[in-house]
């Protein structure tokens, strides 16, 4: 897993990569789930919440730069498992959940596992953990609308905080330091992590249009991401690196590049499309991007796009192939369908496809994914739709 899916996405730290190498993610997963422990992907754990793909919790952990002397806060202990990665590399780890089941879950877990230096309690992580603070780092694994103060006061002068903020389905994870008072943001790159819930979401202002699902940046068009508004005056990191291989509006990007048009080249629509380029069989090469979608108001819908393909050899699991897949969720994160385009292989110039699927009532989110799934060669995508059928 580490080699696979983290080691050639970018993660480099060794310490990161070592706690990640000897902690033992189906620990913290429910038994029937653990087929898909050492994949990289988000799998659902109980109350509407998931346990992070490994991927992410590693970035993030990187991202952190933990040190040894460090005292850690975070929001959202989850399953447990971005603690556990924590705790090797840091003095100590206050971990805070708002859901009571899973917290004591979490904790027992951590105290059978041995993960000594790991407190928990059951609150609400927007106000923090005050009796605790100051903290040389904050990592928050769930997503507000915009920065908690409390957790800025708690945060001590130079400290880290590492968060995903922004609307339902279109966040930003960002680093943020303190200086003079005031947060200094890195915007690193888009993303996709539960809400977070309690006074967080009740003060939330916008709210994706579920009865009206659509792709954002279908036509790959918008090359540049706007920063998010935040609650806090801000300067740029003026060395911030650039955020390599993202499209805006999607996330999770592998092996993926926008590309201009051109005459020899040209977009299936307007100017730009995505390419993916894979040589190694079973390597993740893939977009993707979550959508609000009722099913109480949504009964059908049509998913069409066009693929372009070159050299492309179709890998052994049926699944490995280029395609446009949309999976269907319930309110708790369970799967309820998977309608797809393609797959597309060999060789051929942009080929359109679409599709009408039934839309089961229970259904209320789906996510989005495009790319070679595992295939070798090169797929371009562009014009990828989604709208409710007539």
């Amino acid at each position: 897993m580490v080699e696979t899916f983290i080691a050639t996405a970018g993660v480099t730290d060794p310490r990161v990569l070592h706690s990640i190498c000897n902690t033992l993610r189906h620990e913290f997963m429910p038994q029937e789930m653990w087929k898909q422990a050492y994949l990289d992907m988000a799998v659902p754990i109980g109350d509407s919440q998931t346990i992070s793909s490994p991927f992410t919790v590693a970035l993030m952990t990187e991202t952190l730069r933990p040190c040894e002397t460090d005292r850690v806060l975070e929001v959202g202990t989850g399953s447990g498992y971005q603690a556990a990665v924590l705790s090797p590399l840091v003095e100590h780890v206050y971990s805070i959940e708002i859901m009571p089941c899973l917290s004591h879950q979490a904790s027992d877990t951590l105290r059978r596992l041995k993960y000594d230096n790991v407190s928990t309690r059951v609150a609400d992580g927007f106000e923090g953990w005050s009796e605790a603070a100051p903290f040389d780092k904050i990592i928050v694994t769930c997503s507000p609308e915009s920065v908690p103060e409390p957790l800025v006061s708690q945060l001590r002068e130079g400290g880290t905080l590492i968060i995903p903020v922004g609307e339902r389905y279109q966040q930003t994870l960002f680093r943020m330091v303190k200086v003079n008072g005031k947060l200094v943001r890195e915007e690193l790159r888009p993303t996709l992590f539960v809400p977070m819930t309690g006074e967080a979401e009740d003060g939330r202002q916008v709210f994706p249009d579920a009865t009206n699902p659509a792709v954002v940046n279908g036509d790959f068009e918008i090359k540049a991401r706007q920063s998010n508004t935040l609650d806090y005056p801000f300067s740029k990191v003026s060395n911030a690196p650039p955020m390599a291989d993202q499209v805006p509006g999607w996330y999770y990007g592998r092996q993926v590049s926008l590309m201009d048009g051109s005459p020899e080249n040209a977009a299936a629509v307007g100017n730009t499309f995505v390419r993916f380029t894979n040589q190694t069989p079973g390597l993740s090469s893939h977009l993707l991007q979550g959508i609000s979608v009722d099913g109480r108001h949504v009964q059908q819908m049509v998913l069409s796009g066009f693929c372009r393909t070159s050299g492309v050899v179709l890998g052994g699991d049926v699944n490995a192939a280029p395609m446009v897949s949309i999976s269907l969720y319930d309110d708790s994160r369970s799967e309820l369908a998977v309608f797809w385009l393609g797959p597309f292989g060999g060789t051929h110039d942009w080929k359109a496809q679409e599709t009408v699927f039934d839309v089961p009532g229970s259904s209320r989110e789906a996510i989005l994914r495009i790319g070679l799934f595992g295939a070798t060669g090169t797929a371009d995508f562009d014009s990828i739709r989604l709208c409710k059928a007539c």
